[in-house]
């Protein structure tokens, strides 16, 4: 039996993409290969893989012991990525910068959610040959799709308007997320209604947090905030929906767009480079508020459109579904074992 020692502390700071990924892999492996992996989280027994998830000091530490085995980094963030999100004084910014390309470069092997950090990488000073891309995955056992007449009853249930169109977006409430267009968005469309689930997971370390936190207080009548929703709940929030909008100008491989794609819900998002390369077809691009709004107003008033791109979630979920990831991650392991063999 195959040895893995997974090193994370993302599941302790609520609300954030790293958190999930991190937890759908863990029951992914627990669920597909209990027979064949014997998966242990944050010990420092011997083991044949080390599977490192956050970039912790004590789990840098911990790649200078044998014990490690073959030891695997999981990159869900550059230094660059992190302007917007932070806000990182200097001289620590730096120093922390240099740590986290430090520590990937401790790494054997690097696995990227995001195929545009490989050149990134490369010029960094890793290896490409070092480099795999798998992608973040759904379970469609935590985020499925209802019966469209459960909308209406999610929507009460959490004392919205039935008969209004509603649109979601979930995450985590930073300026690079696009918080500040969405609520824009809200204030030029007073008859739709707008949720934004997700909060301050880094408090007052978050780039833009006085203007955001004022913001989140004091937000237009027709837009919400609930807060940092449990994952259990997540789901209904998806399902009482109509459009799932992200207008974030920075992502990584967003959980949010995955989660939304599973549980059917029409997508729209602001045409980044990255959704071309891993996502293009799936969604209804957008390039600013303009062309965000005139993307709403085409959905509202065209069913059919807003049927097509329902179909569109529910097939991309297929492909970064749970039961597609496995065989993925199981040959990954297996080929990293006879490496280190």
């Amino acid at each position: 039996m195959l040895k893995i020692n997974m090193f994370s502390t993302a599941d302790k700071v609520a609300g954030q993409g790293v958190g999930s990924a991190y937890l759908e892999l863990i029951n992914l492996l627990k669920k597909h290969f209990s027979n064949e992996f014997e998966i242990n989280i944050n010990q420092y027994n011997k083991s044949d893989i080390s599977h490192y998830h956050t970039i912790n000091p004590r789990f840098y530490l911990s790649t200078f012991s044998k014990k490690r085995g073959r030891k695997i980094g999981y990159v869900h963030f550059l230094p660059e990525t992190l302007e917007g999100s932070l806000k990182i004084p200097q001289p620590f910014r730096s120093i922390f910068y240099k740590y986290v390309i430090s520590f990937y470069k401790r790494m054997d092997h690097i696995v990227v959610v995001n195929p545009m950090f490989i050149d990134k990488l490369v010029n960094y000073g890793i290896s490409r040959e070092k480099i795999s891309y798998i992608p973040n995955f759904v379970s469609k056992k935590e985020f499925y799709s209802v019966e469209t007449n459960q909308k209406s009853q999610l929507k009460k249930k959490y004392n919205y308007d039935e008969n209004k169109f509603l649109v979601l977006c979930t995450g985590q409430v930073q300026t690079r997320k696009g918080v500040l267009d969405f609520a824009k968005l809200a204030e030029e469309n007073p008859s739709i209604q707008f949720v934004w689930a997700g909060g301050f997971s880094f408090g007052k370390i978050t780039a833009g947090y006085s203007e955001l936190n004022q913001l989140f207080n004091n937000p237009p009548k027709n837009l919400s905030f609930p807060g940092i929703i449990p994952r259990e709940q997540l789901v209904e929030y998806y399902n009482m929906s109509d459009v799932f909008l992200l207008p974030s100008y920075n992502e990584l491989f967003p959980m949010s767009v995955l989660e939304a794609f599973s549980c059917g819900t029409p997508v729209i998002l602001r045409n980044l480079d990255l959704y071309k390369v891993i996502i293009d077809g799936y969604y209804k691009p957008a390039e600013n508020v303009n062309e965000m709004n005139q993307a709403l107003q085409e959905l509202i008033n065209n069913k059919d459109e807003l049927l097509s791109y329902r179909k569109k979630s529910l097939e991309a979920s297929e492909y970064y579904s749970e039961n597609h990831l496995a065989e993925i991650w199981k040959k990954f392991y297996l080929e990293q074992s006879k490496e280190e063999k």
